[in-house]
């Protein structure tokens, strides 16, 4: 980083720049620190390699990971098997050296990161991939464009900006950004040509000027091209007396790549062909694409373009596959996917509820095959069905929505059908899909309850995946949040029974079929749990006690029917007790 200039030189530069821009309007007050001129103040514990840095709570398996990737994304089962194996090698290896004291310094044996670089055809989930693992292990994630840094920075954007901007995806958490994920897309893109001519001499210079970050170096988080940046670090000047030179090592960073590669496979099959192994005749289908890529290795990408250097610090490759008809249609079929969810949220939002026949998202699927633009065709297929009943119907009464195959087909004449009045029938149609779709989200859920108990600390019986599944559907929520409020609620349920217990000296508590109609109520009503119980409740301090007297019983469990009938409940008790 370079020496900051003498800061009355700086004050009459700010004061010459604010002058031009606003006149002699604006004045800047003077800067007067009373430093010490050598004092530089170094971020000791970010350039040793996280010295400082928090303890990594990670401790999930690939298969665990791999199982998660499998809820959101069809097909691709080889790179999700790629990726979540080695990303969770990755961060158990930092969990593991620093459990043993070894914080990652240069001298441990054995520190290679395994970059990765993914290979692949636009549209069949790369960066959707990488997304939901930064998502789903908690680390900064960082997405950038290769064709957009050159070597020097000067043009373009430099590619340490890479690095800062996991910063600030941190939150300002130089500790946690240290173990952040970097995705260049279009890295094909700067893989340099044979003759070396024009733009090639840049592209060979972005790859050099991504070796040291791919592998380890010390990266100045104030630049001295920002003048933002260095107005704060003279007003941190102003205030200390000293310099601060904070950096971020790039050790423990991961690097993930990826690209298209469009002509890559005809390298592989040269190089197979010379060595006598087959795949002589031209690439002609997408199995024999897909065949030659799974074979790729370094040296077919540094034919392709890419230095040696370079792809030596990208030791992991793996491959996706194109995604057919059938593969659109299954991604439709997920009640995880964003395609269909989003949009039913779209409609949500004017409180339309949407549903899709099953022959409905097949056609959507088959639509968006003919685009051959991957996942991303279904997004296009999608909104040519249904933008204008998204402009018309907000508008009208209309409060339920049914897709069918005639509807994708021409949503013109569907629409005009709709409005006057010709799918009033459909409120059964509508409320049957909804069914179903909860019996899908069911079956999903019913799959990971282990994994849900392990997590939340709490049991999910069929009951309890039943309510979640409702509400997925009902509020198209995602049934992980909602799991997780649930959790919350069910504390504050067994917080008003503690405080319960104590105010009356015995001991209340409820069942979870019972803590289960709190939150259903909650849920569907708004009504906080506190408010909730103390209302629902009212009687019991009396109605207890009074049993307490009688049989000098003090212990109370209130079952799904006492939060449903609570004075009913409490009469049964009391009763019971005169009785006896």
């Amino acid at each position: 980083m370079a020496d900051l200039p003498d800061f009355r030189k700086m004050e009459n530069d700010i004061r010459e720049m604010l002058s031009k821009k606003y006149g002699m309007k604006l004045q800047m007050a003077g800067i007067n620190p009373v430093p010490q001129a050598d004092a530089v103040e170094t971020d000791e514990g970010n350039a040793e390699a996280g010295k400082d840095a928090p303890a990594i709570r990670f401790d999930m398996k690939p298969m665990e990971l791999k199982a998660y990737l499998d809820e959101y994304m069809v097909k691709q089962d080889d790179a999700k098997e790629v990726l979540a194996t080695k990303i969770c090698t990755h961060f158990n290896r930092i969990k593991a050296l620093q459990a043993a004291g070894n914080k990652g310094r240069p001298d441990a044996v054995g520190n290679i990161k395994n970059n990765i670089i993914m290979i692949g055809p636009t549209g069949v989930g790369k960066t959707y991939l990488v997304k939901l693992i930064a998502s789903k292990i908690g680390v900064p994630f960082v997405k950038g464009d290769a064709t957009k840094f050159s070597e020097t920075g000067y043009v373009g954007g430099d590619v340490e900006d890479l690095v800062r901007d996991l910063v600030h995806e941190a939150g300002g958490n130089i500790e946690l950004a240290q173990y952040g994920i970097i995705y260049l897309d279009e890295v094909d893109k700067i893989a340099a040509s044979d003759g070396r001519i024009g733009p090639d001499v840049s592209r060979a210079g972005v790859q050099r000027a991504l070796l040291k970050p791919m592998e380890e170096t010390d990266v100045d988080l104030r630049v001295a091209h920002d003048p933002v940046a260095q107005m704060e670090a003279l007003m941190q000047f102003q205030r200390t007396g000293k310099r601060e030179n904070k950096k971020i090592n790039t050790r423990h960073i991961l690097f993930i790549m990826s690209g298209a590669f469009s002509g890559l496979e005809e390298i592989v099959r040269k190089r197979l062909y010379s060595q006598g192994i087959g795949f002589g005749a031209d690439v002609r289908s997408r199995d024999e694409t897909r065949e030659l890529l799974r074979e790729v290795k370094s040296e077919d990408l540094v034919a392709f373009g890419f230095e040696n250097e370079f792809i030596g610090r990208l030791p992991v490759i793996t491959t996706f596959e194109a995604l057919e008809t059938e593969d659109l249609y299954r991604i439709l079929r997920n009640p995880k996917n964003p395609i269909v969810q989003g949009k039913k949220r779209d409609f949500k939002a004017y409180g339309i509820d949407l549903q899709f026949e099953e022959a409905a998202l097949r056609r959507l699927a088959e639509n968006a095959a003919r685009e051959r633009t991957g996942a991303r065709g279904l997004v296009s297929s999608m909104e040519k069905a249904l933008l204008k009943f998204e402009h018309r119907l907000p508008s009208t009464e209309i409060r339920r929505l049914v897709v069918t195959p005639a509807l994708v087909d021409d949503p013109v004449t569907e629409l005009d059908r709709v409005l006057s009045g010709g799918g009033s029938g459909e409120e059964a149609l509508s409320r049957r899909l909804a069914e179903e779709e909860q019996g899908r989200w069911r079956d999903l859920l019913s799959g990971k309850t282990r994994e849900m108990e392990k997590s939340l600390g709490i049991p999910f019986g069929p009951g309890r995946i039943a309510l979640l599944a409702e509400r997925a559907v009902r509020d198209q929520s995602d049934p992980d949040a909602a799991a997780a409020d649930l959790v919350a609620l069910r504390a504050e349920v067994m917080k008003f029974a503690e405080q319960f217990s104590a105010k009356n000296n015995l001991t209340l508590s409820f069942s979870e079929e019972a803590v289960d109609a709190v939150v259903d109520r909650a849920w569907k009503q708004g009504i906080e749990v506190a408010t909730q119980l103390s209302k629902a409740l009212a009687n019991y301090e009396y109605g207890l006690n009074l049993i307490k007297e009688k049989t000098g019983r003090d212990l109370f469990s209130l079952s799904r029917e006492a939060m449903e009938n609570p004075d009913g409940f409490l009469n049964g008790l009391i009763q019971e007790t005169y009785k006896a």
